[in-house]
This record gives C-alpha cells, sequence and structure tokens, in this order.
C-alpha cells in the first residue's frame, strides 16, 4: 500500500488489503519484546485497553516479553490517581506485566518522568552526530510561515528555516538571548514500511517537516521519548492505534539514528490497528459513556467477557468462533489476522458476550464474584458470613441464566439478605400487582403457607397452586405476580417457589402481611 500524497500526515491511508487477511508476521523467530505505554490521564479508555490486550495476546502467544510503561512527561495533565487507575485496570483485566512499575526489570525506571537524564543524553548525542538542530525561530514567525503557506494554497509546516544555520548565525541568536527547541533533520526520500496490519506503506520525507524533539525550557516531547524509549528497551514490536500511524513516517528515521549512534540494534516492526468506533460511525471518544473503563469494573462485567469482546473488535480466531477465553485467544493470536477495518463498538454484543460468560462460570465462582456488589450495598459481608454464605450458593444457580451483569445480583436476589426493616416494594410494581384486587390473592397464600407442614420448594410449589390456582380460578400469572412482589419486592425476581424456600416461613408471612395491610 503507497501514499505519497501531500496530505499524507492528515490521516491513516486507505487500506487495499483484504478485511480477513492473514499476513506473515516477522521477527517472532528471536524473543519478542513488546510494550504498553498509557498517559496516566483521566480514566482509562476502552479503546486503550483493547490496545493492551492485543500487545498482552501478542507476548503470550510468543512467550514473549509484556512491558508496562507509563508516559507521564505530561505533567500539566498527569494524576497519581490515573496512574493508580491504570495499575488497577491491567490487574483488573489479568495482564501481569514482565516488566514495568512495580516490577522493575533490566530496562528501567519504567515511568518516563524518572528517565529525563536518559532523553537529555540521547538529545545530545542526536545534536553532536549531526541528526539534530537548534531551531531559533518564534512562534510568531512560525505562524508567519504557516499563514503565507495557507494563502499559497501549500501545505503548513516547519519550512527548514534553522536547518543550515552558519556558526556565525547560531552564535548571534545566542547573544540576542533568542530560546531554541532542538529539532530532528529528517532525511529526503521515500520511507516505506512493511506495517503487520496493513502491508506496505510509503510517505514521501517533503510531507515529513523536521519536528521538535526537545522543547525550549528543555523538556523532551513524545516524538523524543517514544522512540527512545522502545530503542533502548528493545522492544520488537509495535501495536498500536490507527491515530498514530502519521507518526511512524517520524519515528523510522529517529530509530535508523539511534542504531548509527550504537543506541539500538533494530527497528521495531510496526501495526497499527484499526478504529474502534462508536454512535455514527464516528471514532469512540472519552465522551461515549461507553467508552470509559471504570462503567465495566462498576457495572460487574467479568474481565474474561470484556476481554472476549475487545478482542473481536480488530482481530478474530477465524471461523465463526466468537466466545473463548483469554488463553483461547493467547493460543492464536499470532498477529496475522488482525483487521484493516475500523470497528464499532456495539454494547449489545458486549453485554451479550459477557452474559455467555457469566453462565459459563461454576456457580461457587459467580458467588465469590457477586460478593462485593452485596456487599457494597450493606446486605452481606465480605467475606460472607456463614449463613449469608449458604444462602448466596442456594441463590445463585436460580438466577445465573438469567444475569447479563455481575451488579444484576443486587436486584435480583437482594430481597434475602435485606433486614426486615428495611424491606421495601418498588413503588411502581407495587401500583401495578398490588391493588385491592390482590388482597384475597396474598390473604390465600398465606394461609397456605402458614399451613405448610414442611418447607420445601415442592410443597410451596402445590400448596401455592391448590390455593391460588384452583382455589381462587385465577391464571398462573395473576395468580403469583402479587405474591412475588410481595416477598421479592419486584415482578423480576429468581422462579418463586424457591424463592420462598429460601426465604423462610417467618420472613413470607411477615411480608405478606405487611402487603395485605399495606
Amino acid at each position: 500500500m503507497t501514499d505519497t500524497s501531500t496530505t499524507a500526515l492528515d490521516g491513516a491511508p486507505n487500506p487495499t488489503a483484504n478485511t480477513a487477511h492473514a499476513r506473515a508476521v516477522p521477527n517472532v523467530d528471536k524473543p519478542v519484546r513488546v510494550r504498553f505505554p498509557p498517559s496516566p490521564t483521566g480514566d482509562p479508555h476502552v479503546g486503550m485497553v483493547r490496545s493492551a490486550l492485543f500487545n498482552y495476546a501478542f507476548a503470550r502467544h510468543y512467550g514473549g516479553t509484556f512491558v508496562f510503561r507509563i508516559e507521564d512527561t505530561d505533567t500539566a495533565r498527569n494524576t497519581e490517581e490515573s496512574y493508580n487507575a491504570l495499575l488497577a485496570t491491567m490487574r483488573w483485566m489479568g495482564f501481569e506485566w514482565d516488566e514495568g512499575p512495580e516490577v522493575g526489570g533490566s530496562y528501567g525506571p519504567y515511568r518516563q518522568s524518572e528517565r529525563m537524564d536518559v532523553y537529555a543524553e540521547t538529545a545530545k548525542r542526536l545534536h553532536d552526530g549531526g541528526y539534530a538542530y537548534r531551531c531559533y525561530c518564534t512562534q510568531e514567525e512560525l505562524d508567519a510561515v504557516n499563514e503565507k503557506a495557507k494563502a499559497e494554497k501549500r501545505a503548513p509546516g516547519y519550512a527548514g528555516t534553522c536547518r543550515n544555520l552558519t556558526a556565525e548565525q547560531i552564535a548571534a541568536h545566542e547573544a540576542a538571548g533568542r530560546s531554541s527547541v532542538l529539532r530532528f533533520r529528517m532525511p529526503e526520500g521515500t520511507l516505506t514500511w512493511d506495517d503487520l496490519v496493513r502491508g506496505e506503506i510509503s510517505f514521501d520525507t517533503a510531507n515529513v517537516p523536521d519536528y521538535v524533539l526537545v522543547r525550549a525550557d528543555g523538556s523532551p516531547l513524545y516524538t523524543l521519548v517514544n522512540p527512545v524509549d522502545d530503542a533502548l528497551m528493545k522492544i520488537t514490536h509495535v501495536l498500536r492505534g490507527e491515530d498514530l500511524l502519521s507518526s511512524t513516517p517520524r519515528q523510522l528515521p529517529l530509530h535508523a539514528a539511534l542504531i548509527e549512534l550504537g543506541l539500538s540494534e533494530t527497528v521495531p516492526v510496526f501495526g497499527h490497528l484499526p478504529y474502534v468506533m462508536g454512535e455514527g460511525n464516528k471514532k469512540l471518544s472519552k465522551r461515549d459513556p461507553e467508552a470509559s473503563f471504570s462503567f465495566y469494573v462498576k457495572e460487574g462485567y467479568l474481565p474474561e467477557g470484556l476481554l472476549n469482546y475487545l478482542a473481536l473488535l480488530g482481530w478474530s480466531p477465524g471461523g465463526d468462533k466468537e466466545f473463548f477465553s483469554p488463553e483461547e485467544m493467547y493460543a492464536a493470536f499470532d498477529g496475522s489476522r488482525i483487521n484493516v477495518n475500523a470497528a464499532r463498538f456495539d454494547l449489545k454484543k458486549c453485554q451479550a458476550i459477557n452474559g455467555d460468560h457469566v453462565r459459563a462460570l461454576a456457580p461457587e465462582d459467580l458467588a465469590r464474584r457477586i460478593v462485593p456488589f452485596l456487599a457494597e450495598q450493606g446486605l452481606v459481608a465480605d467475606p460472607p458470613l456463614p449463613e449469608q454464605a449458604a444462602t448466596l450458593a442456594a441463590a445463585v444457580p436460580l438466577i445465573q441464566e438469567r444475569m447479563v451483569v455481575l451488579r444484576e445480583s443486587v436486584d435480583m436476589i437482594g430481597f434475602l439478605f435485606v433486614p426486615e426493616h428495611l424491606f421495601a416494594v418498588d413503588p411502581a410494581d407495587a401500583a401495578k400487582a398490588l391493588g385491592e384486587d390482590a388482597r384475597p390473592v396474598l390473604e390465600a397464600a398465606a394461609k397456605a403457607l402458614e399451613a405448610l407442614p414442611e418447607w420445601t420448594t415442592a410443597a410451596i410449589d402445590a400448596a401455592l397452586r391448590e390455593a391460588l390456582i384452583e382455589g381462587l380460578g385465577l391464571k398462573p400469572k395473576n395468580a403469583f405476580t402479587p405474591v412475588r412482589v410481595a416477598i421479592t419486592g419486584r415482578r423480576v425476581s429468581p422462579p418463586l417457589f424457591e424463592s420462598i424456600e429460601l426465604l423462610g416461613r417467618e420472613r413470607t408471612l411477615r411480608r405478606l402481611g405487611a402487603a395485605i395491610g399495606g
């Protein structure tokens, strides 16, 4: 694939590869090292986690090294809260990094804010080697050049004004007290690389102006620190979002310079992952509700369910298979089947896949995962008391087939754990099911249950059917809905007779009495 137009850096070139392509993956015959380098700025984004997943799966497939690196040089936007959220997100998803914060490694430190001396020394070597130069242009001068280019219908960008300054000119600028940035000297010609996802891509460097590596205050930019870290940490493959495709023509010559300076051994293989799109076929933004990773944690999605769905946003294991475990993905993810075309985030499909994973859990595992959501509402202790644990173990099989996310358990079985003085019926459901015509139904149900010699599901089933369906001549819906609302507080609940058995005789009769009296 080739794009050498003057607008090449405005966005990614149009792919020509087949959507379902499978390409050979280079450089996997030697130890694979990949990295995930987020910035701690705000709530983690699902697109960011998708990138982490693809890199993690790639490393695990090849038995390689997964490096977790924090790009926190933007001190104005970085927060420690966001940094901690990144670590929590990685752990929640089950990503165990081989090198990085709190783990260490041979190429640390792994927070860029702790590597400033590395960047300063590298910038000096680039400057001394002629790969970079000082630029003394003021912002006003740069703006004027760009305005002139626009007026002449030329592409704006740095014109190379300071690229070939003489020693005398540099001395004059210094004597005048002009501040300067450090710019990389882009080579002339065409840059071509074989993208792991998109095939061959070419850019004419005439469309890639000399870019800034270090600000006038000495602080390094992403354009320097990201490639330098990749080089010094011996990263072999860079899997990142399509939005970073335009930075690759800048990074390739810098990697070449680092090799010539003896700071690196090889240029990484680049692969640019497809966009994740939201509603209206627009790129999923941080403002979209479904984009916030914390939403899925709070709602009770399973890590393996969310991981499964995110994997499908740009990748397929082949065939019609859409349900798989993390281990199955890692075994299949060799990097050859990453999709070229953008993927659309579909919350309903995400929910459906998560529901499949909920149903695949062992009941005791599901019970364990539900506990924090019940505990958050003060319904059980964490860990549960023995009696609570027994009730939960009995209740989980009743709701497992009906659940999509773990938080639903609060509404589904909270009635079994809520203290009686706090039990309340949903007002909307009460209005629909507990009107005056429900009184005879509730009275007959209470009488039948009070007379039961044994409190079992079978006995409760038989007694209520005899009293309400045969005795009052009601259809099942009209017979059981008032009872369900009276004892569970809602029209939707686990199976009624099993719920009554778990609730117990005393509490069941108390709630029926309260509904009759209400």
